[in-house]
């Protein structure tokens, strides 16, 4: 691609988790604990406001929203109240962190299974969440647990592992379980990821630090020239009015300092997060 992004809107903490619904973008700014909308002209809504980060959305077959807020995954009614959908804090009570709905209304939500600023890095866990609120671990070994997507058919859950440089495939079965696990791209760098209609994902590949987003196929198959928005970009959605809109969130990120710092700069300091816009080959998933 030859194109350069464009900025949508600017003046973000640590903007995470996007997703397209209903003719906006949807994302969280993690640090201003806010559950954001935002159209395509930049004109943005704050839908609610979270006591806990990190927090992510997806949305159930009959259009409520589930969000997850500390060990609970919450529901938004259709008169904007929530309620809890579930409790996740018997498999494990830190922060969960990615959810992800399929098309039978079953959530799979991840949780990294360590404090990121005060403990040793350990393998985390998937659970699975049913649309009665039953709650079982269906997965676990995961090297630092990141963005999940679903494939369209419902056969599919595919996980990044950022610590591990990949994406992982399962297969869903007819109860929600997951089995068949196995390599699904190498040689990336996965934080936030989405896919598109050609069964390609947009995800970050090499280092971290090289602030590059690439789009890969199944066996590690790289498409085009990847991406450079400049500052690291956290994570991407594929939306807009024809769904090739690739939208791209970003924040400064010093490498060189630790979590705590760069976590208390975003806080403090000069509000560097962006959401930035490109033409994407394919429409979303």
């Amino acid at each position: 691609m030859t194109q350069e992004p464009q900025v949508l809107t600017s003046g973000l903490r640590l903007c995470e988790s996007p997703r397209w619904h209903d003719g906006r973008l949807w994302f969280a700014d993690w640090l201003s604990r806010e559950l954001i909308a935002l159209d395509l002209e930049g004109n943005h809504e704050v839908v609610a406001n979270l006591p806990t980060h990190p927090f992510c959305m997806d949305w159930l077959p009959d259009g409520r929203m589930l969000i997850t807020s500390g060990t609970q995954l919450l529901r938004m009614e259709h008169d904007g109240s929530f309620v809890t959908h579930a409790e996740l804090g018997q498999l494990a009570d830190y922060n969960w962190n990615e959810v992800v709905v399929d098309g039978r209304g079953n959530a799979y939500v991840n949780n990294i299974n360590f404090n990121f600023a005060t403990e040793e890095p350990r393998p985390g866990i998937i659970a699975l969440v049913t649309p009665d609120g039953s709650v079982r671990q269906v997965a676990d070994g995961i090297a630092f647990p990141n963005g999940m997507v679903v494939t369209p058919d419902g056969s599919t859950l595919i996980v990044a592992e950022s610590f591990a440089g990949r994406l992982t495939a399962f297969d869903i079965d007819d109860d929600g379980s997951l089995s068949n696990r196995r390599v699904w791209a190498e040689g990336v760098w996965p934080d936030g990821i989405c896919l598109d209609a050609e069964e390609a994902i947009w995800t970050t590949v090499g280092e971290m630090s090289e602030h590059r987003l690439g789009r890969v196929r199944e066996g590690d198959e790289m498409l085009g020239e990847p991406i450079q928005p400049g500052d690291p970009c956290f994570a991407c959605a594929l939306g807009g009015e024809d769904g090739k809109t690739l939208f791209m969130l970003t924040n400064e990120w010093r490498f060189g300092d630790g979590f705590a710092e760069n976590m208390g700069r975003l806080a403090t300091g000069p509000r560097t997060g962006r959401v930035l816009t490109i033409r994407a080959p394919a429409s979303g998933a």
